[in-house]
Order: C-alpha cells, then structure tokens, then sequence
C-alpha cells in the first residue's frame, strides 16, 4: 500500500512571504507618516484623558436613556426597511432564479455600488436634504443594510437545492409559486440570521451617525467630546457598551435557534 507524503512549503517561499509582508506594512507606515516616537510621546495626554474621564458621570445616564431608546429604533426600522428591500433585489441577483445575464448582472452591480458607500457618508449626504434628525440615520442605515443582506441572501439562494425547484416545473408551477414554495422556504433562515446579523452591525452604527446631525446618542456623544465632558463621554461610551452586548446576545441566540 503506498503511502502519500504532503509536500511541506520550502523555507525559501515561507521567508520571502514574510520579507514580502513586511516590506508592505513598512511602506505603510512611511507612506501613512506613522512614528513609533510619536505614538510614545502622545501616552501621557493619553493617560491624561482617561484620568479626566474617571470617574464616570453616573447620573448622566438617565439625560440619555430617551436619544439611546431613539438610536435603537433608528437601527430597528433602517434595518427593516433595508431587509425589505434587499428581498426583490436578492432574487433579481441570483443567476438560478434570472436567467438572464444581462438582468441578474446589472443588479449585483448596482447592489454593490451601493456596499461601497458607509453608513456615515449616506448620512451626511442625507442630513443636508431631510435636515437634522432621525430621518437621515434611517435612511443611511436602510440603504446599508440593503447592501449588506441583499448581497449575503443571494449568494445564499444560488447555494440552494434546485431539486424542488426543478420538480414544480415539471407539475407546470409558474414563477410567483416556483419562488415562493420552492425558493422562500430554503432562505428563510438564513435571511432571519443576515437581518439579525445587520441589525448588530446599525446599532454601533446609529451609535456615530449623530456626529454628522442624523440623531441619536451620537449627537450627546459629539456635544460631550465638545465641551470636553469627558465624564459624560464615558458614560455614553459604557451605556452604548451594555446596549450592544445585550443585542449581540440576543440576536446570536436567535440565529442558533434558526440556523
């Protein structure tokens, strides 16, 4: 019987690879103007900042309970609104599903359009035309999250098995029932978990939007760095903290339960 040996990677390749790597971060660093000697020199101001944010302003929780209740619903409906949407574009995207090059290749491109812009970016363009507030944070957030889930949800419906789908064509099934008894039931799961997963994500993200006036605990946390409250600042920071734990712990149990 013969016995098969795995060639292990010559040293010569595995050093030049770590040559290779750090040649890049080197060049980074130059290029970027990054000093080892300045990031020493800047500790004690470090230091300095978090002694002035000790101890944290504890009463301050309850001023912001009310803009942290508004973030989280800014995250809630961004993220529907963008799941909604990310649904139709999904299907138009998946190659099993539009046969079409033309089509589902025209709409991968446009999603991905969109993924190249951050949710920060959406919201300045968006605060200038629906003014300051919650409305502009919704928006951005709504079309991040359509980015997000609609590309994961059809590369999860072109993975599917295609035997049902190729057995209700052959009883005379039409699209809308093709779609919606041989596609929707396998995805479901998965499109609960991208939904959850991106709403995760939006509410860090809902948490920042206020510098640029989309609302939110990000318009307390840009006033507080302002004023140089840096209490306030960390009692923002811990409050955003707890609230993002307790959705990460809530949303992972959920997609454990559907996945």
């Amino acid at each position: 019987m013969e016995t098969v040996t795995l060639k292990k990677p010559s040293r010569l390749k595995t050093y030049l690879t770590i040559i290779f790597l750090l040649l890049i971060l080197w060049g980074s660093a130059v290029q970027t103007g990054v000093s080892l000697g300045d990031l020493i020199q800047g500790l004690p101001n470090m230091g300095a900042l978090l002694a002035e944010m000790f101890p944290p302003d504890w009463g301050y929780f309850w001023s912001v309970t009310d803009p942290m209740l508004v973030t989280i619903r800014m995250a809630v409906l961004g993220t529907t609104f963008g799941g909604i949407i990310a649904i139709p574009v999904a299907l138009m995207s998946s190659s099993n599903v539009v046969k079409v090059p033309f089509f589902y290749q025209l709409s991968r491109f446009i999603m991905n359009t969109i993924r190249t812009i951050p949710e920060l970016l959406l919201a300045a363009l968006f605060v200038p035309i629906f003014g300051i507030g919650e409305v502009a944070g919704i928006l951005a957030i709504t079309i991040f999250s359509f980015g997000i889930i609609g590309k994961l949800l059809y590369e999860s419906i072109e993975a599917i098995d295609n035997g049902p789908l190729e057995a209700m064509t052959a009883v005379g099934a039409n699209k809308i029932q093709w779609i919606f008894f041989g596609v929707v039931p396998q995805v479901t799961a998965h499109f609960m978990s991208y939904f959850l997963y991106s709403f995760e994500i939006n509410i860090r993200a809902a948490a920042i939007l206020g510098y640029v006036g989309a609302g939110g605990i990000g318009l307390y946390l840009n006033n507080a760095l302002g004023f140089f409250q840096y209490d306030r600042v960390l009692t923002i920071i811990i409050y955003t903290f707890i609230v993002v734990i307790i959705v990460d712990g809530i949303s992972n149990r959920i997609r454990e339960k559907l996945l």
